[in-house]
């Protein structure tokens, strides 16, 4: 049996100045949201190893070259508001996929586009529709009017909780080209990120690994696990609040800028021997679309479900003779998968055409044509199969739309990766939630300002050291985006 919710993504271009006409409600959206989830297309990254390199300090003076040199090609937000009016965590969700066009030369990797294009992104669209934009400094009236900017300042303004999923270089990139000149310190850009962002930044990896503590962490196979436990619960009658998620209901014009992405759940029946285990460990394979072996993500779930279930029956065996030392590692952490994968790969007739990649590697990966988006998180694909769980008055229904070409992993959209890290963040909120904490607490306290760190044991963690001092930019910037708001300043802001 399978069931299906249509996800609306508002397509944001110049065509037909649609970018001006849903400037308001874009900001009303943000200004009424609880929180905002956020992801981009990017151009590409450069070099892997300095991406990953041992000091931080390195690491994040190879992000800011990547983002002085490439571009953002597309960003997603999806603007989640909890309905308080609902017994149950219910969220009214808006998205919004922006395709853009750095109006500067930029590098575009040859393995980003060919990523992207195998995913659906339009690239004919971007040059011909693509809302433009300057990076670095505001320049002449850049920060004014309606552009890319100011909606930024607006996001900025609305002092809201921040969410990303591997998003350390998100914000790297979106600091370069909507907001100021990356300052040269890796300790100055988390002074200004900090004041920026008051209400803290969520990364759902982080949250994910640490919180969840699923057996793999990538976005879609984190997005499709919160939703499977969601309905569980649902269908079980648990107490407790669940998460159901509702939706505008457009007409009118707005119709002609919906992108309606289809979300379905399928029980796939047991398939194991047919699971690519690279992709389930890591979220990405060589081969890409041309791989034999299944990259179904719910497929994926339902496997590492039966090999849990089929553990602890062992377990409970081992029991009954002696005394057991605790549960194995092998199958209830990411890198417990990781371990599992190094095992497997060897018995599977996949060609790997160099030794296996952490998973927060696999998106540079010289054999695999990258997102770029998201170093490392090649399983930031759209869900092609997948369930919202929404109420029965919840606006779903969706016109008849044009059948669509398959692609590898489902249409790789920014505004539905938005919407899928949103999802997570709402799913983990709900478990993590103390009913008697005040409104002003953090929203899963334990994750607040830590961003993951890929290949290291500890996040990073924003928040502003006593040894760093805020950029001048930033200084400059700060005056302009709460001068001219009504919102409290932050505490420490120049």
């Amino acid at each position: 049996m399978s069931s299906s919710v249509i996800v609306p993504v508002i397509d944001v271009t110049l065509q037909a100045n649609n970018f001006k006409e849903l400037w308001a409600a874009m900001v009303i959206a943000i200004k009424t949201s609880s929180f905002i989830a956020i992801d981009t297309e990017l151009s590409g990254l450069g070099s892997r190893k300095a991406l990953l390199a041992e000091s931080i300090e390195d690491r994040y003076k190879a992000i800011c070259h990547s983002a002085r040199t490439r571009s953002i090609l597309s960003l997603g937000f999806a603007c989640y508001k909890k309905l308080d009016n609902k017994a149950d965590s219910t969220y009214l969700v808006q998205v919004y996929n922006l395709t853009l066009l750095c109006s500067e030369e930029y590098i575009i990797e040859p393995q980003s586009v060919q990523f992207l294009v195998q995913h659906g992104f339009d690239f004919n669209k971007q040059y011909a529709e693509g809302i433009p934009y300057y990076k670095g400094n505001d320049k002449g009236g850049d920060a004014h009017g309606v552009n890319l900017r100011s909606l930024f300042v607006e996001l900025l303004r609305a002092n809201k909780p921040l969410v990303v999923h591997n998003g350390l270089i998100d914000m790297v990139f979106l600091y370069q080209c909507f907001y100021a000149h990356l300052p040269e310190r890796l300790g100055t850009f988390i002074a200004d990120l900090s004041q920026m962002f008051p209400s803290g930044i969520y990364d759902t990896k982080y949250a994910t690994e640490n919180e969840l503590r699923f057996t793999a962490s990538y976005l879609e196979y984190a997005y499709k696990k919160c939703k499977l436990e969601n309905s569980k619960a649902i269908a079980g009658g648990s107490n407790g609040s669940h998460v159901f998620i509702e939706f505008c209901k457009y007409t009118g014009s707005m119709q002609s800028y919906i992108d309606y992405r289809p979300c379905l759940d399928n029980q796939n029946q047991d398939g194991a021997l047919n699971i690519c285990v690279q992709f389930s460990a890591y979220g990405w394979c060589p081969n890409g679309s041309q791989c034999p072996m299944s990259h179904d993500t719910d497929l994926i779930i339902q496997h590492d479900e039966k090999t849990r279930e089929d553990k602890r029956k062992k377990r409970k065996r081992k029991n009954k003779k002696k005394a057991f030392q605790g549960p194995s590692e092998t199958c209830s952490s990411p890198q417990g998968k990781k371990s599992r994968f190094e095992e497997a790969k060897l018995d599977q007739a996949v060609p790997i055409s160099e030794p296996a990649l952490p998973e927060h590697q696999e998106k540079t990966a010289s054999s695999e044509p990258t997102d770029a988006v998201h170093a490392f998180e090649a399983g930031k694909t759209a869900s092609k199969n997948g369930n919202e769980e929404s109420r029965p008055e919840a606006p779903s229904e969706a016109p008849d739309r044009p059948k669509e070409k398959k692609v590898e992993g489902g249409t790789h959209r920014a505004g539905f990766d938005a919407f899928m890290t949103g999802y997570i963040f709402a799913y983990a909120r709900n478990l993590t939630k103390n009913t008697e904490e005040p409104s002003t607490a953090p929203l899963i306290p334990a994750c607040l300002n830590k961003l993951f760190l890929s290949g290291k044991s500890v996040p990073l963690h924003v928040a502003k050291s006593t040894f760093s001092k805020s950029s001048k930019a930033h200084v400059h910037k700060m005056d302009y985006v709460w001068g001219k708001s009504t919102a409290v300043k932050p505490e420490g802001t120049a």
